[in-house]
């Protein structure tokens, strides 16, 4: 079941308006007010990373322990996660984003539903989760998910293997072009800003007993990234 949080939104920025004493609805001179504010406030420093974005983010993705593979298009990931689970000793079976979901999955001989994971083992629990993702940090190998009744968070934090697959020309180079991103895609006033946004740096891990990295601790053990070429 998908939560409309669209009401309790526009409730709180009302409050906000009125205890600044502002009345009405947010004008178009106070919007473009805030995004000049915005587009002139100094960023602190960033590093460099020159003009292979890709294989920046495939070189960072690797070290924190994620798999890469790449493929030229979109229809060839269903292949591409066939042959990883086949890798890894996995069933061939998986759920998938809604917004994934008429990809040729059954073609590539995967058993794949469309729909939110289920956790509790007595109902059988699902150990592959497949998701998109919004776009990806070149500078330190990390997914940036959002949240919507397509792209649902629990596909990617209650499975136990998380597939991701990343278009190329969604990587851009640090955090601050992830939300410049997200500001100009999913801002405005027709648009809703995602209620969740996750960053997956890798698998899931803890230090906590005796200081020992220990990988699943609070979400998939497994990371493997498919990264497609072109849209």
């Amino acid at each position: 079941m998908t939560v409309d949080t669209s009401k309790a939104r526009a409730a709180i920025l009302q409050r906000i308006r009125t205890n600044q004493r502002r009345s009405g609805p947010l004008s178009d001179a106070e919007r473009a007010a805030a995004e000049e504010y915005m587009a002139r406030h100094p960023a602190g420093p960033r590093p460099v990373l020159g003009g292979d974005l890709k294989l920046h983010f495939r070189q960072m993705a690797e070290r924190m322990a994620s798999t890469v593979d790449e493929v030229p298009t979109l229809a060839d990931a269903p292949a591409a996660v066939a042959r990883y689970l086949v890798s890894q000793g996995l069933p061939p079976r998986a759920v998938v984003w809604p917004q994934l979901g008429a990809l040729a999955w059954t073609a590539a001989g995967l058993e794949v539903e469309a729909r939110r994971p289920k956790r509790d083992e007595s109902q059988g629990a699902d150990m592959v989760g497949i998701t998109g993702c919004f776009c990806a940090l070149a500078e330190t190998g990390t997914l940036v998910l959002t949240s919507s009744g397509d792209t649902p968070a629990s596909t990617h934090l209650l499975p136990e293997t998380h597939v991701a697959i990343v278009p190329a020309s969604r990587i851009v180079a640090g955090m601050e072009d992830a939300f410049a991103l997200m500001r100009a895609e999913r801002g405005g006033v027709a648009n809703m800003m995602p209620r969740v946004v996750n960053m997956v740096s890798g698998p899931s891990r803890t230090g906590d007993i005796e200081q020992t990295i220990v990988l699943g601790a609070h979400g998939p053990y497994r990371v493997h990234i498919i990264i497609v070429a072109a849209d």
